[in-house]
């Protein structure tokens, strides 16, 4: 291990930094280097940005996964000074300033981590079969076609106790994810799939919410976290607190809510609990004896980088930093465009031969959306519930997608959504098996067997 020295480049030649992932920490550390004296090389598994705040919204069929991704060539094509390379990072060398990739080596002067996280099923693994999480393109279409097939399943059950275990569904995990995806699992059932079906009625769909803590969204204060389980209620969504889910199966769950064993039949369970670090976390402990949190993120210095290797930096969810208070900051997506921005800055002013201070993050509030016309905010001091938090999310979502083309497509959607109540992607993607009908129903064989 490299003993500690102060951070510096040197400024006779243009150094070469590179970042790996493209999500929104490398992505706004990358469009803050873009056309300065350095060369940037932008490392990503995809070729693609990912805007990840509306992936619930793909998992329930409002927005098509091209709504919310941008090409990562297109967005940061007009910078001549980078270089997008879309590879996977196999190994780091830390003392070599080298980056092994699948097809080649990477040399660099400064590096920059955002490689985010993955599911966390708190040592149930075997649970990502049975209740996929929402982290990336692929889960979102998972989601989607088990949403939708649960329905056309339902549709061809004649046993009415089956019929009602493919609508029931279940959201763990009572952060904002899980309250989004509840509340457009909810709108679906109730307006968009109404009068889609002739042998079920979608209304009555079942969705649990559950939440091990006290109360649905933990991080916002408590009035709005009351009134976001409210409206929830009002969609007809089943919220339970201090309930711990403990086992899931092919077609029903178990869980403990104030110490007691309650079990449920369902076929759908939606993972939105917990996350934990990509794997580079433990690979930069090993390299360079950086301690981990127990989710596996780095903890970094105030300047987010590492103890002894100044030049190394981690941003985003793959970095614990905490705050005044001593909390670590949360794993959204504004954390890691203002990391993203200063370490660019830092990086810059370091050419210059300039100090820069220690990391802050400013906290312009947060957001959480319920359904129609309702969901909740804070700004500072400020609170909003219903339509006006709601027109807020709209804006805020809007402004910071990334592309035009992504704005205006999305914003065309949401207002014939709104207008209609229609959802226009709905389509079942993939070529799994039909799910297993117990009790099939025989369609035109039976006199009495027809639509209601």
């Amino acid at each position: 291990m490299k003993s500690h020295h102060p951070f510096h480049i040197n400024r006779t030649a243009q150094p070469h930094v590179v970042i790996v992932g493209g999500g929104f920490g490398g992505l706004y550390a990358a469009k803050a280097l873009g056309n300065q004296p350095v060369q940037v090389t932008l490392i990503d598994r995809r070729n693609f940005h990912l805007f990840q705040p509306l992936l619930y919204q793909v998992a329930t069929g409002g927005l098509s996964p091209g709504d919310i991704a941008s090409p990562l060539r297109a967005i940061l094509n007009r910078f001549r000074n980078i270089t997008v390379i879309q590879d996977e990072v196999r190994d780091i060398f830390p003392d070599e300033k080298r980056l092994q990739l699948s097809a080649s080596d990477v040399c660099y002067d400064v590096l920059i981590l955002s490689t985010g996280v993955s599911h966390h099923y708190f040592g149930n693994d075997a649970w990502a079969r049975l209740a996929p999480g929402l982290k990336t393109i692929e889960d979102a279409l998972e989601i989607r076609r088990r949403i939708f097939m649960a329905f056309e399943a339902a549709e061809k059950e004649s046993d009415p106790q089956e019929q009602q275990a493919w609508l029931t569904f279940v959201v763990v995990g009572g952060g904002p994810t899980g309250v989004e995806l509840a509340g457009a699992l909810a709108e679906l059932a109730r307006h968009t799939l109404r009068r889609d079906f002739r042998f079920i009625r979608p209304t009555d769909a079942r969705i649990y919410l559950i939440e091990a803590t006290e109360r649905i969204l933990p991080t916002f204060p408590e009035k709005l976290s009351r009134q976001a389980e409210k409206s929830l209620t009002r969609l007809g969504v089943t919220v339970k607190t201090r309930t711990r889910l403990t086992e899931i199966f092919e077609d029903w769950v178990t869980w403990l809510e104030d110490g007691r064993k309650a079990a449920l039949r369902t076929h759908t369970v939606l993972w939105a609990a917990g996350v934990r670090a990509s794997g580079v976390g433990e690979w930069l402990r090993r390299k360079t004896g950086v301690p981990l949190d127990r989710n596996g993120r780095v903890m970094v210095r105030p300047d987010l980088s590492l103890p002894d290797y100044p030049e190394i930096f981690v941003i985003g969810d793959l970095a614990h930093l905490e705050t005044e208070s001593g909390q670590p900051l949360p794993g959204i997506a504004p954390v890691a465009m203002q990391q993203g921005r200063y370490v660019a800055r830092r990086i810059l002013r370091a050419l210059q031969g300039k100090s820069t201070p220690a990391f802050r993050y400013r906290d312009k509030g947060s957001l959480a959306v319920i359904g129609r016309n309702q969901a909740v905010a804070r700004f500072r001091k400020w609170q909003l519930a219903g339509f006006p938090a709601w027109l807020a999310w709209l804006f805020v979502h809007i402004w910071y997608l990334i592309e035009f083309d992504n704005k205006l497509l999305v914003l065309f959607q949401w207002a014939w959504d709104y207008f209609t109540r229609k959802k226009g992607a709905r389509l079942i993607t993939g070529e799994p098996p039909f799910p297993a009908v117990r009790h099939p129903r025989s369609i035109g064989c039976d006199a009495h067997d027809k639509p209601e």
